[in-house]
């Protein structure tokens, strides 16, 4: 009897498991379980191994887990919940023989080459170069940016601070809204602006350097008034405007004529406005670099699990220690 091995990905909110089969990648039994609800992580494996019948000949004994928080040494420590774990304690406590722990992005990362067509949905036709760096960035909680690489064996991860950059304005607008950001937070990062809270600040700027009082108090108050109220609207193509450019720039610097995927669960929601912003034209506007970047295909990843996904592709994959 072939074990099942464990993955999950792990946020600040939620914890979503999966079992797959071993040289696979298609996530089963897979459930979300409130990580408030659990002490710590082996209490919440546990309790999800017992509710998909994973137990004594069917325990899993290899498992990646993908965590939203830095990860290096033995020490665990989640950034926006409870949890906080000693590697090699965990792996002890839930009997495995193999236990892999990666950063959620470099999940994201890892599982795009297994995202299927279905899932894709095409933001700038191009032809992505063979052997060449790939860009996977996502706004979200943050703004996650990695890299990915085809080695000679096996997809190389790239992880990266790039959600960290400082946020260069291009236009008048973007002038006056650092100046606002600035008075508010100092050195103003792009993942000030391309996140979930970021949306509502950006709304919130709009509204003082117009004059408008604020209607929304919510990011998805926001986009879901942006049909209808013009400063909702205005705040919305800015961010996507915005987006682009950060995009653009990450592309020059990896050197990701491989192609660019756009994660997270933001844009998946925003496919209808991305046609109407200048996404594209900020993302190609790059000077005497402009060919390069406008002939890099991009697309935004619709699949529900990627993170999961990349986990499986972690699992065995000797490029990810």
């Amino acid at each position: 009897m072939t074990r099942p091995a464990l993955i999950g990905d792990i946020g600040g909110t939620n914890a979503r498991f999966a079992l797959v089969t071993p040289g696979t990648f298609e996530p089963e039994d897979i459930l979300s379980l409130p990580c408030a609800d659990y002490p710590g992580l082996v209490e919440a494996v546990t309790d999800y191994l017992a509710r998909v019948g994973a137990v004594g000949e069917r325990a899993p004994r290899e498992a990646c887990l993908a965590f939203a928080c830095p990860i290096r040494g033995d020490r665990v420590t989640m950034t926006n919940n409870h949890w906080s774990f000693s590697r090699a304690e965990a792996q002890q406590a839930l009997g495995l023989t193999l236990f892999k722990v990666i950063n959620d992005f470099t999940a994201q990362a890892l599982g795009v080459p297994h995202v299927a067509a279905a899932d894709l949905v095409e933001v700038q036709p191009g032809e992505a170069i063979p052997h060449a760096a790939r860009l996977v960035i996502g706004p979200g909680t943050g703004l996650g940016v990695a890299g990915l690489f085809p080695g000679r064996h096996a997809w190389i991860p790239l992880p990266t601070e790039g959600g960290h950059v400082t946020f260069a304005p291009t236009d008048e607008r973007e002038q006056n809204l650092l100046r606002h950001f600035r008075n508010r937070y100092g050195r103003v990062s792009v993942e000030r602006i391309l996140c979930g809270q970021g949306l509502l600040d950006l709304y919130l700027a709009h509204c003082s350097l117009k004059g408008a009082p604020p209607r929304y108090a919510t990011p998805s108050e926001v986009s879901g008034a942006a049909g209808d109220d013009p400063v909702a609207r205005d705040t919305l193509l800015r961010f996507l405007k915005i987006l682009g450019d950060v995009c653009g720039d990450a592309a020059l610097t990896l050197g990701a004529r491989g192609g660019v995927s756009l994660c997270g669960g933001i844009l998946p929601r925003l496919l209808d406005w991305l046609p109407q912003s200048r996404f594209c034209e900020a993302f190609a506007a790059k000077g005497r670099m402009s060919p390069y970047t406008a002939a890099i295909p991009i697309h935004v990843v619709t699949a529900p699990w990627p993170g999961l996904l990349g986990a499986a592709e972690a699992l065995h994959n000797e490029e990810v220690e």
